[in-house]
C-alpha cells in the first residue's frame, strides 16, 4: 500500500474513531427525537431504529406482580406498558410506596437500548382507589343519579391529579357501559341505563382526566371501555354461567342505539384510548370483531388512539396461542394486556410476523400509536412520579369535593309524614346495622383490592362517624349492629345492603335483601319507633314488601369515603337532589330492564324518580 494511500485509511479510521468517541452509539440507537420539532417527526425518526421485538415489546402490557421478580426484562424486551392489576401493588400500601415502586419500574425502562418510557395503567375508577389515603368518590351509578356533568368532570381531575402523582399516567376509565340487566355485578360501574346520559357523563369523565393538554403533569390517559355490547349481555351466557363476559344477543341497531353511541361523545372529547370488552357479540368475541374494532370503531367513528385488550382476554379466543394472538392484533388491538405469560405473547407476535400472518405494517401502526400517546403525555421528557404531588392525594379539598358527591348521589325514594330531615337535636338516635360503620362496605368493589373488603380498609368516615359529627353535643348516639335495644330511640337509622364485590363474584340471580338486613329492620319496628332506611348497594334491590313499613328510604349507592355527606341530607343542611338513573323494578319478573318496560306492573319507582324536602 503507498504512503498516500496509508494515510489516507488512517485518516478516516481516526476520523470515525473520534465521531464515535464524540457521539457513543447510544446516540445512535436511542429515542432522543428532540432535534425534531413535530410528535410525528419524533415518531417516525424512532420507528426506524427499531427492531421487531422491541415493536412487540412496546405492545406489550405485563401485571406489575408478575414482572416483579424479573425486572432485568423490562429492558430486555423493551416493554411499552405495566399496570397494577385489582390486587397489585407495594407490600406497603401508601401513595410514597406506590410512587417508589413505578419509579423503579420506570427505571429499567430507561435502561433498554432506546430508552423508551412505560406508561403505567391502573384502574382509578372512582378515585385513585386502591392506594391507602387517597380519595374515594362514589361509583358510576351515584354520579348518574347526580346527573352533574360538571361534578363528574372535577372528580376526574381530582382523580388524575392523584394517580400521576404516583408516576402512573393511565386510568382504565371511564366505564361507559350502558347496563340493561341490574343481576351483572358490573351495574355500579354504568352511570345509567340510558345512552344518553352515559354519553353526557362519561363524556365529562374523559376531558376531566385528560385536561385541555395531556403534557399538563396533572393529567392522565382515559380510557373509554369496554367496546361494545358489555351493558347488553344475555343472562346465563357469561362466565361463570351468568352475566359478566357473556353475549349480547341483540341486533346490530339496538348494538349502536345503545351501546356503542357513548362512544360517539367519547371520540370527539378526545377519548385517548378505548378497552375492548371480554364480552361477545352474536356468538362472536370482541376481540377478534375486525369489523366493530377496525370497521366501526376507527374508520367510522374516527378513534386514532391505542386499542387495548381486557385482561388476559386473548386467552379466550379460539384456537391455539398463536392463533389467538393473530386474531386480536389483526381485528385491531393495539396494546396486549397480556398480563403474565409475556414472553410467549411476544414470542408468538413475533414468528407470525415473520411468517407474513400479521403484517409489520399493522405493528407500525400499533407502534405509532403507542409512542405518539407516550410524548403526548410528556414521558420522554419526565417519565418519573410527580413528587410534587403526592402531598395532596387524599387532601381537605379533594375530599370535600368527594362529600359534595356524596350528598348529591342520594335518592329520596320516600319520606313518610315528612319524617326527614331530622333534628341535630333529637335525645336520642339509633344507628343500626353492620354497614354502619364499614368503610370497605361504603366503598365496594375495586377498592384497595379488585373485589374490596370490609372494615377500615382506608381513610374515610364511616356513617355512623359522620352522623355523630352532625347532631348536637346534647344528643346521644346508639349504635346497634343487630336493631336491638331500640326502645326509646326518637329515630333509629338503619343502613343495610350488599356487601362488597367486582365483576363475575357480583353477579346475582336474586336482589332481595339478606335475611339478616330483614332481622335488622324487624327488631327495629317490634320496638315501634320510626325507622329511616338507607340502602348501600351497587343497583337497585327488590324491597317491594318491606318498604311499606319504612317511614323513610334513601338509596345512597355506593358513596366512597366520605360518610358525612349522607348526615348533609339527613340532617337538612342540605336538600336531596339524586334522581334515579336506572328503573326500580318492583321484583324479580320484570329483570332486566326489557321486562320492566314491557310489563304490565309498574315499577317501583321509575327511571328518573326522586324526592326533595
Amino acid at each position: 500500500m503507498s504512503p498516500h494511500k496509508k494515510f489516507s485509511a488512517l485518516f478516516w479510521i481516526l476520523w470515525i474513531a473520534l465521531i464515535f468517541f464524540l457521539f457513543p452509539t447510544t446516540h445512535f440507537f436511542s429515542a432522543d427525537a428532540s432535534k425534531f420539532s413535530s410528535i410525528k417527526q419524533k415518531v417516525e425518526a424512532i420507528l426506524p431504529q427499531m427492531t421487531l421485538e422491541e415493536k412487540i415489546g412496546q405492545m406489550t402490557q405485563i401485571d406489575s406482580q408478575v414482572i416483579m421478580n424479573n425486572l432485568q426484562d423490562i429492558s430486555a424486551y423493551g416493554i411499552g406498558s405495566l399496570l397494577s392489576g385489582g390486587n397489585s401493588g407495594p407490600s406497603f400500601n401508601s401513595p410514597e410506596s406506590w410512587a417508589n415502586m413505578v419509579d423503579r419500574f420506570q427505571s429499567y425502562a430507561l435502561k433498554s437500548r432506546l430508552k423508551i418510557p412505560l406508561i403505567y395503567g391502573i384502574d382509578s375508577v372512582h378515585g385513585l382507589s386502591h392506594v391507602k389515603g387517597a380519595t374515594v368518590f362514589p361509583h358510576n351509578i351515584g354520579l348518574g343519579a347526580a346527573r352533574n356533568p360538571v361534578l363528574v368532570e372535577k372528580i376526574a381531575r381530582i382523580t388524575a391529579m392523584e394517580t400521576a402523582a404516583l408516576g402512573i399516567k393511565w386510568t382504565f376509565a371511564p366505564c361507559i357501559a350502558v347496563p340493561q340487566d341490574i343481576r351483572w355485578g358490573r351495574t355500579y360501574e354504568g352511570f345509567s341505563e340510558d345512552p344518553k346520559l352515559v354519553s353526557l357523563l362519561g363524556a365529562s369523565a374523559i376531558k376531566g382526566s385528560q385536561s385541555t393538554n395531556l403534557s399538563d403533569p396533572t393529567s392522565i390517559l382515559a380510557c373509554a371501555k369496554h367496546f361494545a355490547g358489555d351493558g347488553g349481555t344475555e343472562f346465563g351466557t357469561g362466565y361463570p354461567e351468568l352475566l359478566d363476559q357473556g353475549d349480547a344477543r341483540i341486533p346490530e341497531k339496538e348494538l349502536r342505539s345503545i351501546h356503542i353511541f357513548p362512544y360517539i361523545a367519547a371520540i370527539s372529547n378526545g377519548a385517548a384510548s378505548v378497552m375492548a370488552s371480554f364480552s361477545s357479540w352474536n356468538e362472536i368475541k370482541m376481540h377478534q370483531n375486525k369489523y366493530l374494532l377496525t370497521d366501526v370503531l376507527r374508520k367510522e367513528l374516527k378513534f386514532s388512539g391505542i386499542l387495548v385488550s381486557d385482561w388476559a382476554a386473548v386467552k379466550q379466543l379460539p384456537g391455539t396461542p398463536e392463533e389467538q394472538v393473530k386474531l386480536a392484533i389483526n381485528a385491531g388491538i393495539d396494546m396486549v394486556m397480556v398480563p403474565d405469560s409475556y414472553q410467549q405473547f411476544i414470542g408468538n407476535l413475533t414468528a407470525l410476523v415473520r411468517k407474513q400472518e400479521v403484517s409489520e405494517e399493522r405493528i407500525d401502526e400499533a407502534v405509532r400509536r403507542i409512542l405518539t400517546l407516550k410524548y403526548k403525555l410528556g414521558l420522554f421528557e419526565h417519565p418519573y412520579s410527580h413528587r410534587e404531588l403526592l402531598a395532596q392525594v387524599g387532601g381537605r379539598e379533594h375530599r370535600e369535593l368527594a362529600r359534595e358527591a356524596v350528598r348529591k348521589s342520594l335518592v329520596l325514594l320516600k319520606n313518610k309524614d315528612k319524617i326527614l330531615p331530622l333534628s341535630k337535636k333529637l335525645k336520642k338516635i339509633i344507628v343500626a346495622g353492620r354497614k354502619a360503620d364499614d368503610i370497605g362496605s361504603q366503598c365496594g368493589g375495586w377498592t384497595i383490592t379488585w373485589q374490596g373488603a370490609t372494615g377500615a380498609i382506608t381513610t374515610g368516615t364511616s356513617i355512623l362517624q359522620a352522623i355523630k359529627k352532625a347532631v348536637s353535643t346534647n344528643t346521644i348516639v346508639f349504635y346497634s349492629t343487630n336493631g336491638e335495644n331500640c326502645l326509646g330511640a326518637d329515630a333509629v337509622i338503619a343502613v343495610v345492603g350488599e356487601g362488597p364485590y367486582a365483576e363475575m363474584k357480583g353477579d346475582r340471580e336474586d336482589l332481595s335483601l339478606k335475611t339478616t338486613d330483614l332481622k335488622t329492620i324487624r327488631n327495629i319496628k317490634d320496638a315501634g319507633v320510626p325507622v329511616v332506611v338507607i340502602l348501600i348497594s351497587g343497583r337497585p334491590m327488590i324491597v317491594t314488601s318491606e318498604i311499606k313499613s319504612w317511614n323513610a328510604f334513601i338509596a345512597a349507592w355506593l358513596p366512597g369515603t366520605e360518610g358525612e355527606g349522607i348526615a348533609d341530607i339527613l340532617f337538612g343542611d342540605y336538600q336531596p337532589a339524586g334522581k334515579l338513573s336506572y328503573t326500580w323494578p318492583a321484583s324479580m319478573d320484570q329483570v332486566p330492564l326489557r321486562k320492566a318496560k314491557n310489563s304490565h306492573s309498574k315499577p317501583l319507582y321509575p327511571y328518573g324518580f326522586g324526592l326533595s324536602y
